[in-house]
């Protein structure tokens, strides 16, 4: 039986900023969609998150023994007072790491504070200052034995945090197609997909590698070998670990609906969040928040994706529109998209096309890519 959609469900999707946003009718219908390929009951879904933070978790720590989400809180020397206080640790290689510690996750808000340091003798030590109430802290902070701990002190005042590691997955992960459903991805072969640059008559199969039930891009971009107009599209994806990279060098893809408009894939752990970021609508605009989660972790895309449309004279009549979760929380809610974004497909934006992978020469991964068409 279909899991029912609640008010509980509507609302989780709407929540950005830690606001609720004004509903959408495609966003109604999307969660519709999700509700109905979460599998039986509440708690076999449940227990499917719990999975997926495990395997966040072994993948994360596997990987690099600090970066990743912190949580936890702050209080002053006396007492006083006391808060929440979270950080993302960003691993940039040759044992360094950046800190960004805010009071909540996903949010615009500027960082309280950033610090950096090194990994020495086994713990990574951090130093940098933060700003908060009108008042410049020092923070010294160690991580160190599961534990990110330390101290502020600024003016006349002074006190310690403690915080502790926390793997944090979307809901939507792991989402079975409805019945209806084209499914593209299922972890067993590339039968749907083939080489877009491939030529008529040439050897359009991909060479892609299938790596424990995903697909690694290798070899070329791809592209289905069906053709969309509207549709809605669920997607997972991970980012290579990359720490010595920067900027567009650090796992770089893109998903492109119609083979014509990009989400960026990108491992943006900890930036800013800018359009040519993961989840930004490549060069058009930039995600509401930065929901992209430390590389080596799985990751959602649920795109709803309206084609443009023309009259019978090739005159466009209406604009492409986009609304993207991102790790389920709404980045972009129906976003008007005036023309096609580079390193498409091309062709005319009035027929349909593909999804189409982008391969810039990173390991990036899919799977459980599935779409319906409306």
């Amino acid at each position: 039986m279909a899991k029912e959609l609640t008010s509980k469900d509507v609302r989780r999707w709407f929540r950005v900023y830690g606001c609720r946003v004004a509903a959408a009718v495609s966003l109604l219908v999307f969660c519709a969609v999700l509700s109905s390929c979460a599998g039986s009951g509440g708690v076999g879904r449940g227990s499917a998150i719990e999975d997926f933070k495990a395997e966040a978790e072994e993948a994360i720590t596997g990987l690099d023994p600090a970066m990743g989400d912190w949580q936890g809180g702050w209080k002053l020397s006396d007492e006083s007072d006391s808060g929440p206080l979270v950080a993302q640790v960003i691993a940039l290689g040759k044992g360094e790491y950046k800190a960004n510690f805010l009071e909540v996750f996903d949010t615009r808000m500027e960082p309280i504070g950033i610090l950096v340091g090194r990994l020495e003798g086994g713990a990574v030590g951090l130093a940098g200052r933060a700003y908060h109430s009108g008042i410049d802290f020092e923070v010294q902070a160690k991580i160190d034995g599961g534990k990110l701990a330390g101290t502020f002190a600024g003016q006349d005042v002074k006190g310690t945090f403690a915080l502790e590691r926390v793997f944090r997955v979307s809901e939507t992960m792991g989402a079975k197609p409805p019945k209806g459903a084209v499914v593209l991805f299922n972890g067993k072969n590339f039968k749907e997909w083939r080489r877009a640059d491939a030529k008529e008559g040439e050897d359009d199969a991909v060479r892609c590698e299938l790596v424990d039930g995903a697909m690694r891009i290798k070899g070329g971009s791809i592209v289905t070998r069906k053709q969309f107009m509207d549709s809605a599209v669920h997607i997972e994806f991970r980012s290579p670990f990359m720490p010595e990279a920067r900027g567009q060098g650090r796992g770089n893809s893109g998903v492109y609906l119609q083979g014509r408009y990009e989400i960026q894939v990108l491992d943006s752990y900890g930036l800013k969040g800018e359009s040519n970021e993961c989840g930004g609508i490549y060069g058009v605009g930039a995600p509401r928040v930065n929901m992209c989660a430390p590389p080596g972790q799985w990751q959602t895309y649920d795109i709803t994706f309206s084609a443009p449309r023309y009259d019978s004279a090739g005159k466009k009549t209406s604009d492409a529109i986009m609304m993207v979760l991102h790790n389920g929380v709404v980045i972009h809610d129906q976003v008007k998209i005036g023309a096609e974004t580079a390193g498409g497909v091309g062709g005319s934006a009035g027929e349909p096309g593909g999804i189409f992978l982008q391969d810039h020469g990173n390991a990036v991964e899919y799977r459980n890519i599935w779409l319906v068409e409306q």
